[in-house]
Formats: structure tokens, sequence, C-alpha cells
């Protein structure tokens, strides 16, 4: 997938008119790529789009004007893009409040070795962002890519599941065919 590059970057001035036109694009756009796999993990499937609405609220947020500033957020988030025969996703682990949050992180340690997508015979593990976790500790949020053989490629047209098989959190949701359409476009682009 093409690296986003500070031409493609508004910045908080030109961005502001167009703010909530390009909120309700992105909301449209990651409804689509949103996947729960049971009752406390959501995955996103991110691409150039999502990524871009996402530095152009940062820089919003963050008042950046200077360029140098502004490609260091791009650098950044650069970094969630997949590169060719990928996806990326970022997955949320959602719970109601903080004391719960904390329990079920504990619970969860070792995900990064239980996340696969799975299609045709082949099972892709996810690889997880290693700065964002120890082996004791859990984050809230994880950035995550899949690498596709071409075989993979090929059968996920019509079949792709997302699995999580965690000794506490066994869960499989089966992505709608809208939504492995967006995938398969990210796999070419």
């Amino acid at each position: 997938m093409q690296k986003l590059v500070r031409a493609d970057i508004l910045g908080p001035a030109r961005f502001a008119p167009l703010r909530d036109e390009l909120r309700r694009l992105n909301i449209e756009r990651k409804r689509k790529r949103r996947v729960s796999v049971g009752p406390q993990v959501t995955l996103v499937f991110e691409n150039r789009d999502t990524m871009k609405f996402q530095i152009e609220e940062m820089c919003r947020a963050e008042e950046l004007h200077d360029d140098a500033k502004i490609q260091h957020e791009i650098d950044t988030y650069n970094q969630v893009l997949p590169d060719e025969g990928q996806l990326a996703a970022t997955l949320f682990i959602e719970v109601q409040s903080d004391a719960a949050l904390r329990l079920t992180l504990e619970r969860l340690v070792g995900l990064q070795n239980h996340v696969w997508l799975e299609t045709g015979t082949e099972r892709i593990r996810a690889v997880f962002d290693a700065d964002q976790f120890t082996t004791d500790k859990l984050a809230a949020v994880q950035y995550l890519k899949f690498p596709f053989s071409p075989t993979a490629i090929k059968s996920m047209a019509t079949d792709l599941r997302l699995v999580v098989d965690h000794p506490n959190y066994q869960h499989e949701a089966r992505l709608n065919e809208l939504t492995r359409q967006e995938l398969a476009e990210d796999l070419v682009s």
C-alpha cells in the first residue's frame, strides 16, 4: 500500500471547513472495515484513507502547523499502514469500566499469539507491533498486520474468518462480502 506523504495532508486550516463531511465519510468507511470478534475484541482494518483522516485529526487536536511536526505524524501513522501483501488493523479491547479493563487485559496477556485470519486452508497469524507490549502486559489498543500469501489472497474472496483462540477468549467472526471486498482492494493498492 502506498504510504502517505506531506502533500496528502491538508493541515488544520484547510481541514477545518471539510472536517464534518470527511468525518462522516470516515465513519462510513470504517463501518465497512470493522469486525467484532466476540463481546470485547474489535478490529478495524486500516488503509490510506483511514490513516489520512487520523493524521488530520491529530494535527487538528494538537494544532500542528509546522511541516516537520506534521511529517512526524505522517511517519508515525505510515508504520501502521500495511506493506505489499499485507492487511493492517487496529485491535480494540472494549469494556465498560477501568476496573473491568484492567482485569480483561490481565486475562488476555499473550493475545499476540492468538489472533488469526483464516481463509481456505490457510491460517494467517497476526503480527503485533512489538513496541506496544511486553510479555506480562497488554494495551487496550494494538496495531497489527496480517501477511497474505498469493493463495490466501485468492481464497479470501469467498471466505475469510477472524479468529481469536486465546485460552481465556475464544471467538470467531466470518467477514461479510462487503468487508472482504474492501480488504481485497487493500491488497492490490
